[in-house]
């Protein structure tokens, strides 16, 4: 395989990503963002649209998160796990 065929391939494949990410953009910033974050499903018409380029680009991710009915992970961080190991004071 030459190396302009290989860069042909290249680039049939990545037109072929992006087209489907364009093709699955749309519903999701219409029905789908909504599923997974229930923080954007009173979102406007501006955040759907500011949202389409990277729906298009991380269309595989987002699309299994709405398959899958998943919910938004929550923060693991050192703070979190240090503040839930901290005993609770109480008032008194």
């Amino acid at each position: 395989m030459s190396i302009v065929r290989a860069a042909e391939v290249v680039v049939l494949l990545c037109t072929v990503y992006i087209a489907c990410g364009l093709v699955f953009a749309p519903f999701f910033a219409w029905r789908g963002v909504g599923r997974i974050d229930p923080a954007a499903r009173s979102a406007g018409f501006g955040f759907r649209l500011i949202i389409l380029p990277g729906v298009a680009v991380l269309w595989p991710v987002l699309l299994r998160r709405w398959l899958a009915g998943r919910q938004p992970p929550s923060e693991r961080n050192a703070h979190r796990h240090a503040a839930a190991d901290r005993p609770r004071q109480t008032s008194g």
